[in-house]
């Protein structure tokens, strides 16, 4: 008859057990651990490693690791913490490392900021001589705290990355990538987007520096060390670091080492995306030396290994560039449109998404998407259109699907309108002549075509207004050993050519008559269809 009773005891025992588990419900404790530079510039601190003890201690320390944005979270029990540094952490010469004591208060989270105000600082030699390579060496940290001084440079050929240099608006970028443009436009946020001069241009250095506006946003240079007596020299196997701006945002660090130098370059096994060119390579320490360059001009390869440009060489072009400054006023400072800051969401080509199923699109074919001129023909790219036109056995359609040098920026898919402009292939009056002359003899000639025009420019107008675009792109084609084509492919806002505009018309221009405008209106009918075809993007949150 005892084991009712125990059976109750146990019963109890349970339920006690289970209101002070209930009462020890896990908060949330945010670790936040930043540290303020010289210019009072704010820099989170990644991969720190911290250990928590409860006190007084039941277990071993548990050690959590900050993520790029130097904050972790972790769920407690209410009770009294210590929080330490792991090792100490280097930054800007000094050594950082924490303790600190709190209560993580049941029914509600708990906030710990670690700062200099509340870290011990010592030297970095005698805080941790044993302790591994500061965090000031970790690419990670180079990269929260440089990001934002490397921006994208966009001409119509070509984008490249680029780095403030100095506080008046100088930001340097690579030579190849500018080549003969006087004017670029330089992207210094996800949002801010602005028109750049080119002050100075070496190809043989293959160093740029453009001019911006100091005015548009707080500028951080980085600096270079131009007139120092003593710079990082870095051997073969010295570690190196690449920030670059990749078409789309983020930017990105890009780890690698130093092969071997060659004359007034250093050879790496840097592995960068096309196009990301032109922006910092720092050494181990921290050190700028110098720029990030292509070794090899082949298309045969999307990665490829690279070269650094020597920090030397990027030091005379900035000081010829500093001369001019002083005898030229800065370009305009109004901002530039930018591509939309919402994605694709997964499943807007889907037919569930809300846009037109593929065999709709299949049937409206590119005559739903195109209009002609004399000289050219005018294809609106839709998201949908693309994608409809991937697995395609239309060769007109495929051959539009080659977007040559800017082939990496469609395939990221960014939520834009695409408008390809492509010269038209004729046959010319003699040339048909001499074709009828030999069917008169029975023989039978193909049909020699030749290019109208090649192209020149674009303008997109809503009535007197013109629809200003996100990107004024050129393709360059090599269709015979002497001859390349040349077309163009505007980049727009889904919203830019709306059915609210009654009167929307595309002005082209080809170069043999540069001055001459050929207005085509478009067709209320594809503006319909065009706007239709973002309308699940335009629904997703």
């Amino acid at each position: 008859m005892r084991t009712p009773f125990v059976l109750t005891l146990l019963l109890s025992i349970l339920a006690l057990a289970g209101a002070h588990t209930a009462g020890q419900e896990l908060r949330v404790l945010h670790i936040k651990v930043v540290l303020v530079d010289a210019d009072l510039s704010t820099t989170p601190v990644p991969r720190h490693a911290l250990l928590i003890s409860d006190n007084p201690a039941t277990s071993t320390p548990r050690r959590v690791v900050t993520g790029l944005d130097g904050t972790v979270d972790v769920r407690l029990r209410p009770g009294n913490y210590t929080v330490e540094s792991d090792r100490p952490v280097a930054f800007r010469g000094k050594a950082y490392q924490w303790t600190q004591v709190l209560d993580v208060v049941a029914g509600r989270d708990s906030i710990l900021e670690l700062t200099a105000d509340n870290a011990e600082i010592g030297s970095v030699t005698a805080a941790a001589p044993t302790a591994a390579a500061p965090v000031e060496n970790d690419p990670s940290f180079l990269l929260t705290e440089w990001q934002a001084s490397v921006v994208s440079i966009w001409t119509a050929t070509a984008h490249a990355s680029g780095f403030v240099v100095g506080a008046n608006g100088l930001v340097a970028t690579s030579g190849r990538a500018v080549g003969s443009a006087a004017s670029v436009e330089v992207q210094l946020t996800r949002s801010v987007k602005v028109a750049g001069s080119v002050l100075v241009s070496d190809p043989a250095r293959d160093v740029a520096v453009v001019r911006i506006d100091p005015a548009v946003a707080p500028l951080r240079p980085l600096p270079l060390g131009c007139g120092q007596t003593t710079k990082t020299h870095v051997a073969a196997g010295h570690a190196i670091f690449a920030i670059g701006a990749p078409p789309l945002p983020p930017n990105e660090m890009t780890p690698g080492a130093v092969l071997r130098g060659e004359g007034h370059a250093i050879a790496s096994d840097l592995l960068l995306r096309a196009g990301s060119e032109g922006g910092p390579v720092f050494a181990a320490d921290g050190t700028v030396v110098g720029i990030s360059s292509i070794a090899d001009d082949s298309d045969a390869r999307r990665d490829r290994n690279s070269r650094i440009i020597p920090v030397e060489d990027t030091c005379v072009l900035v000081a010829a560039a500093e001369k001019k400054v002083k005898e030229t006023s800065p370009p305009g400072g109004a901002h530039l449109p930018v591509e939309p800051m919402r994605r694709l969401p997964e499943n807007a080509l889907k037919p569930e998404g809300g846009l037109k199923k593929d065999a709709e699109r299949r049937t409206v074919g590119l005559t739903g998407y195109q209009l002609s001129s004399s000289d050219f023909d005018v294809t609106f790219m839709t998201p949908s259109l693309l994608d409809a036109a991937r697995d395609t056995a239309d060769t007109v359609l495929r051959r539009l699907m080659d977007f040559g040098n800017w082939s990496d920026y469609v395939a990221a898919a960014p939520p834009v309108l695409l408008v390809r402009v492509t010269p038209r292939l004729v046959e010319g009056f003699w040339t048909k002549v001499a074709r009828g002359a030999a069917m008169t003899q029975g023989v039978m000639l193909p049909a020699i075509a030749r290019l109208t025009s090649g192209f020149s420019r674009m303008r997109v107008l809503c009535g007197d207004r013109e629809v200003a675009p996100i990107h004024p792109f050129r393709i360059d084609t090599r269709i015979s050993e002497s001859e390349t084509i040349s077309e163009g492919l505007y980049v727009f806002d889904p919203d830019a050519l709306a059915p609210s505009c009654a009167d929307l018309k595309v002005v082209l221009y080809s170069q043999k008559q540069p001055q001459k405008a050929d207005a085509r209106a478009v067709d209320s009918g594809m503006v319909q269809r065009i706007w239709d075809d973002f309308a699940s993007y335009r629904a997703t949150p």
